[in-house]
């Protein structure tokens, strides 16, 4: 696929159309330290096969978008917690993310976001409300958790698990590091096909980049300080997807998210962790297809599970 380039400014936003043309737009939201490359191809088939246009951008400070500039921003956590934000604002990943609706002639997509790109997504439909068709946040924390108050959805114990996570900056390195960080998202017991982690690092590396290596853009990315106002201004029709079993972000996110964006569904799976494993991708496609239809009032809203 070709990368594209859409503008916000003096940054430069790559993104990537992954087919369905003719589709209901539907612009997928990556999460922290990864670029658009690390979204299964699987779950994107399944996505095009249930009538989507899929396409995925890269945020600034990963892959093949605008770097800014390094500052002595300290870890991730550090970022996450201080006050003042490294770099910029979380306004401006969601401006991003118009800009790329903007070079692609969209009005207006469904968005799914996964992880930070859930936040993203949350905040995108808050900031941007006419942009939005429909919103699904998947494994994120709720857009109104600031600073310190975000710990109480973390799994502090797989974070730790992470800043002990040592590999050479190898080829091989690479692959070994990006296995290790698949295999601490996922649930205890849950299957993860590494030929489709190398198949992220490969793309990757075709495109010289490697987001899961930089601490120091991820800080930047995760510091960005939200100014916005509340999910319970959200008016898109709202999907809440979470594994029960996430070791990174605990499922009571999920459901205060749910709870706080008015006739929102929560879908929770049990035995499901952080990483998009091949076991959620049917059902997934299928609750973003019936969530697409609710919004054009092709359907009708299902009760929450969860």
């Amino acid at each position: 696929m070709t990368t594209r380039f859409a503008r916000n400014g003096e940054v430069r936003i790559a993104f990537e159309d992954l087919g369905g043309s003719g589709g209901d737009p539907l612009l997928l939201v990556t999460g922290l330290g990864t670029s658009r490359f690390w979204w299964p191809d699987g779950l994107v088939a399944e996505l095009v096969e249930r009538g989507f246009h899929v396409v995925a951008y890269d945020h600034r400070d990963a892959g093949e978008s605008t770097h800014l500039p390094d500052r002595p921003v300290g870890p991730p956590l550090k970022a996450l917690v201080q006050r003042r934000a490294p770099a910029y604002r979380a306004e401006d990943l969601t401006d991003d993310a118009v800009a790329v609706l903007d070079a692609l002639g969209w009005e207006r997509a469904h968005l799914f976001g996964h992880s930070m790109g859930g936040l993203v997504a949350q905040r995108t439909a808050i900031r941007h409300p006419k942009r939005v068709l429909s919103l699904t946040t998947s494994s994120a924390v709720p857009s109104d958790a600031k600073g310190l108050s975000v710990l109480r959805y973390v799994g502090l114990a797989c974070l730790f698990r992470f800043m002990r996570l040592r590999h050479p900056d190898t080829p091989q390195g690479n692959v070994d590091l990006a296995v290790a960080v698949a295999r601490n998202l996922a649930a205890p017991g849950q299957l993860v096909d590494e030929h489709e982690v190398r198949a992220f690092v490969a793309k990757e590396a075709a495109h010289q980049v490697s987001s899961f290596r930089d601490q120091t853009a991820q800080s930047r990315q995760i510091g960005a300080k939200w100014h916005g106002r509340s999910l319970t201004l959200i008016a898109a029709p709202t999907l809440v997807l979470h594994g029960e079993h996430d070791p990174l972000v605990r499922v009571t996110a999920a459901r205060d998210i749910a709870d706080a964006i008015p006739g929102a569904r929560l879908y929770t799976r049990p035995g499901v962790g952080h990483f998009l494993t091949r076991d959620v991708w049917a059902g997934y496609a299928d609750e973003l297809r019936a969530l697409a239809d609710r919004a054009e009032g092709r359907g009708t809203a299902r009760g929450s599970n969860g």
